[in-house]
């Protein structure tokens, strides 16, 4: 059976979505990061770099949270979670994936994580660090509602939902307390709310025990 290691809130929940949109079996395996699990020598033999989420399907492990997104896809194409193979649609389907992981979940990981590019002792640098990192993730929600407003359909991708919306979702849901969230934005407010209506994300969030607001 497929395991999903997860930590409620992180990286893992757009696995997780993907996992409940398809419907096999599957178990959800805590990985207590309160308790520095994600750091024991257990977990590192499964993904060395000690971090959230990693997926085991049989004799494959795998970590990085689009990557498991992509197998998923392809592991279950009658889910209809991406494109067909050698579209265009596909490839723009790679396109939003890769920026979002790639673009703005690293610029939100130097927000949460300022420190990470800094000596230590240095809060003035971290800070200051943080500040901008969060003024970029502005201009970069500030991509995705334009990219909603052009195509004018419910999804990132136009009319049919994919998995590139779980992700988005899940990063969208990281700036919820910043100044100038990402639900503020005239697109991006009521496209996550039709993410967040879909019963799969409902039956996710509601397992791993996040209370609402959703985002």
């Amino acid at each position: 059976m497929i395991q999903l290691h997860y930590y409620p809130s992180t990286a893992a929940m757009a696995p997780h979505v993907l996992l409940e949109e398809i419907g096999a079996p599957f178990e959800l395996v805590l990985v207590d990061r309160a308790q520095g699990v994600h750091k024991a020598q257990q977990y590192l033999r499964l993904n060395p770099n000690g971090l959230i989420p990693v997926l085991t399907d049989g004799d494959l492990v795998l970590y990085e949270s689009a990557a498991i997104c992509l197998h998923l896809c392809d592991r279950h194409p009658e889910a209809g979670l991406a494109p067909a193979l050698g579209t265009a649609e596909r490839a723009h389907f790679y396109k939003w994936l890769m920026w979002l992981t790639n673009t703005l979940q690293a610029t939100l990981i130097v927000y949460f994580y300022p420190e990470r590019w800094m000596n230590a002792g240095n809060p003035a640098g971290a800070a200051e660090l943080k500040t901008h990192a969060e003024a970029k993730v502005r201009v970069l929600l500030g991509l995705l509602d334009a990219e909603l407003a052009r195509h004018g359909g419910p999804w990132l991708l136009g009319d049919h939902y994919s998995a590139v919306d779980a992700y988005a979702m899940m990063l969208c849901r990281w700036t919820r307390h910043f100044g100038k969230p990402a639900r503020n934005r005239p697109q991006l407010g009521p496209y996550l709310q039709r993410v967040l209506a879909r019963p799969a994300v409902v039956r996710a969030f509601a397992s791993e025990g996040l209370a609402q607001p959703w985002v």
